[in-house]
């Protein structure tokens, strides 16, 4: 079966976390594992990892993925918040691992303007000091990014020059985000468009190293560089598109996580649904 899940709140206890992506059906789950908009992180009693692990067994919703916090800029040239960085994704690492987590996604940075390789650069640093600083279960997945003003990891190429930069087995691979692919310029809609990107991918990266898709529509044109996650099948990536791509031969066994809008509770009901259907196809 499909892994299939959203990125739930931890709202009331981590573990609270897995019972919302239970409730939804899901098998997968992606979370915050702290306040993703403050530096200062309170650290996991045993008796809270103790209670997150036997939720998702009992649930059996595997692999659990942690998003890192917004904070974090691996490419920043301010030394300062550079080393705030740096050890705020160890904290990260440490805690997927007290919480038996499989997986950390990292958005590497921001150019801070300047020069794209140089930052690029100074990620890549950065994240070798990180790798010097531990050795972890949970594997660390650089995310592509949509292309705005800054952004280091838009391209294929550009997520290849930071794995293959980083000289530990601190990075297994990478989360390709829909919404950003295609802001970014990869026409993911049709056939043509995603054997490209396939193509580029098993060049410079290799298929056997995506492990997760960020599943969302998009609300940005194609090449816009706006990162806007709109609901499935109202952007402008499309329900027919979206369906393609997961249907792909070269991603259609990757786990699925869904950061779609969410204004109303039913929200991520109800673009689950329109997943499953999706995938239930395959077997038409």
């Amino acid at each position: 079966m499909r892994k299939l899940g959203v990125h739930t709140s931890i709202a009331g206890g981590l573990h609270r976390s897995v019972e919302r992506a239970h409730a939804l059906g899901c098998t997968t789950v992606q979370i915050f594992s702290h306040n993703p908009r403050g530096w200062a992180v309170k650290s996991i009693s045993q008796e809270e990892a103790a209670i997150f692990k036997s939720m998702k067994t009992h649930f059996d919703v595997s692999p659990v993925y942690i998003h890192t916090s917004y904070l974090i800029n691996m490419a920043s040239r301010d030394s300062g918040l550079k080393k705030k960085s740096i050890n705020l994704l160890v904290i990260e690492m440490d805690r997927a691992d007290t919480m038996g987590a499989d997986y950390v996604v990292l958005h590497p940075g921001s150019a801070s303007g300047d020069d794209q390789y140089v930052s690029r650069s100074r990620a890549v640093n950065a994240l070798n000091e990180v790798a010097a600083m531990g050795q972890w279960n949970a594997g660390l997945l650089i995310e592509n990014t949509a292309g705005e003003k800054g952004d280091i990891s838009s391209t294929i190429e550009n997520l290849s020059d930071i794995i293959n930069g980083v000289k530990e087995s601190l990075i297994k691979g990478i989360c390709i985000d829909t919404c950003h692919a295609f802001a970014a310029g990869y026409d993911i809609r049709n056939d043509k468009g995603i054997q490209n990107f396939s193509d580029k991918i098993e060049k410079y990266i290799g298929l056997d190293n995506v492990k997760l898709i960020h599943l969302n529509d998009s609300k940005g044109d194609i090449g816009s560089g706006v990162d806007r996650h709109e609901h499935i099948g109202i952007g402008q990536i499309g329900s027919k598109g979206l369906k393609i791509f997961i249907c792909y031969s070269s991603f259609r066994n990757i786990p699925l996580i869904l950061e779609t809008p969410k204004k109303r509770e039913s929200d991520d009901s109800h673009n689950l649904r329109k997943v499953r259907k999706m995938i239930r196809s395959l077997g038409d």
